[in-house]
């Protein structure tokens, strides 16, 4: 086991320390630039897409649900544990870098759904089926890497990131009620058997439900946290920044220094909103394009990520930084650290507090990974009943082994899949960015003239024999129907 770990300590190391982090940075200044800052200047794009009146498509989801179920997997043990982690090895210093990640993020994600829009197709039951893989294998020629990509997605969105999910879940409660891990992973393996047995779409309505309940209620939490200690906000938003850069008596956490507050932020910040990694673009594949155009999800998907990091993720810092809990080298980390914030602030209900936001947070992000792992299953036509039946057999058994299982394990494996699967995407969406642009000056050249975006296919000869007129031929849009409840 040792030797193993050591296998992919070096290769996390490699990825993540000579890679991945510059690739990821570099897309994320790359799209800001080649779209004109367009995740900050058509901001209001996300609310016109989210309102407008769902559409009757029995071929794919609506936008509401698309954001709902990649924000369920997006809102995990990251938002909680992660920052934690992220914090206590970095110091308040890593707050800063998660939030850069998120802002370039923004129009990372912008891209990489929008693509994943462009390039998707109607499967034999008339369902939308879209993702990474189909843009790597439609739009790059490249079908060995759309292949390579989908194994890597389902290994770690299929298995191995719900171990982590169920790890903190059953960390979380043992530590606020006392439950054995074992009472915990069973009972979290038998919930989410009900939900993934719908699939996608069973995944979307119970997303739609829960994750805006959810968020809503640790937002207010950290509202409250903030009102009770506004003087002492300012403070902590100064030592956040001079810790980014490597000044402060808190400036490095465990580790020490500059590099430590950015790749613990950088490296925290990816696993909690996911922007670059190709997860998103396959729930935001199956959503209904409305309007009819491949930015409107783009834009949807990156207002995710800012939920996720710039809300979410900045209430857990401000929680732990705002309470006095963080101690450098005490080892009090991850859940127990968060708990032990909110404990300072809420008193005895603090803890279970935190036990329960994890629960709904972890429990969430499984439902959700399984919706991404389920994409990557029909690029490989292994959607039939007995693929699915043995994914959901894997994930569920994945699910009992994480809940009993020590987290630091859990974290390297995790990071070393989402580490592979990151890098074929942001190379391919980089690749790509061409088009990605060209749909973008489109949008906004449509919005600006007073029209309701649509996509064209026969205005961008570029993607001819690449796009499936099926789901973008002007029949292909249905009729607007009145939201219902």
């Amino acid at each position: 086991m040792d030797i193993f770990g050591n296998i992919i300590g070096a290769i996390n190391s490699f990825i993540w320390g000579d890679l991945l982090v510059y690739l990821l940075i570099l897309a994320g200044v790359w799209f800001t630039f080649r779209l004109r800052a367009i995740q900050f200047r058509h901001f209001s794009e996300v609310f016109r897409t989210l309102i407008r009146p769902r559409q009757d498509d029995p071929g794919g989801i609506s936008p509401f649900q698309a954001f709902c179920a990649s924000l369920a997997a997006r809102i995990g043990t990251g938002n909680v544990a992660g920052v934690a982690v992220a914090i206590y090895l970095g110091g308040p210093g890593a707050v800063f870098w998660m939030w850069l990640v998120a802002a370039l993020g923004m129009a990372t994600a912008f891209a990489e759904s929008t693509l994943a829009q462009a390039y998707k197709v109607r499967d034999s039951r008339g369902r939308y089926r879209g993702g990474p893989a189909f843009y790597i294998a439609r739009g790059l020629k490249a079908p060995w890497a759309a292949v390579a990509f989908s194994f890597f997605l389902i290994l770690a969105f299929g298995l191995v990131f719900n171990a982590v999910q169920a790890n903190s879940i059953a960390d979380a409660m043992n530590a606020a009620f006392a439950i054995p891990h074992l009472w915990t992973a069973i009972a979290v393996t038998v919930c989410s058997a009900l939900v993934i047995i719908g699939g996608i779409r069973g995944v979307a309505r119970f997303s739609e439900v829960v994750v805006p309940v959810m968020a809503g209620a640790y937002l207010l939490a950290a509202i409250a946290a903030i009102a009770m200690n506004i003087s002492a906000v300012p403070g902590v938003l100064r030592l956040i920044v001079t810790s980014a850069f490597g000044f402060g008596p808190a400036a490095g956490g465990v580790a020490g220094g500059l590099m430590a507050a950015m790749m613990n932020g950088v490296k925290r910040g990816l696993f909690s909103n996911e922007a670059g990694m190709g997860s998103a673009p396959n729930i935001a594949a199956t959503a209904t394009p409305n309007p009819h155009h491949p930015c409107a999800q783009g834009f949807v998907q990156a207002f995710g990520v800012f939920v996720d990091t710039i809300l979410v993720c900045t209430a857990t810092a401000m929680l732990i930084l705002l309470s006095g809990v963080l101690q450098p080298g005490s080892g009090v980390t991850g859940i127990n650290l968060t708990q032990q914030a909110m404990t300072v602030h809420f008193g005895a209900w603090g803890s279970p507090f935190v036990a329960i936001a994890i629960l709904f947070f972890a429990f969430t992000s499984i439902a959700g990974n399984y919706a991404y792992a389920e994409g990557a299953m029909a690029y490989l036509r292994l959607d039939d009943g007995v693929s699915l039946a043995t994914l959901r057999l894997l994930l569920l058994a994945v699910v009992l082994w994480g809940g009993m299982s020590p987290v630091t394990t859990v974290f390297e494996v995790a990071d070393l899949a989402m580490g592979l699967m990151s890098t074929i995407n942001i190379v391919s969406i980089m690749l790509l960015s061409g088009v990605t642009a060209r749909l973008a000056r489109d949008y906004i050249a449509q919005r600006r003239a007073g029209l309701e975006p649509r996509f064209d296919p026969a205005a961008h000869p570029e993607l001819e024999g690449r796009v499936d007129l099926t789901v973008w031929a002007p029949e292909a849009t249905p009729e607007p129907a009145a939201r219902t409840a």
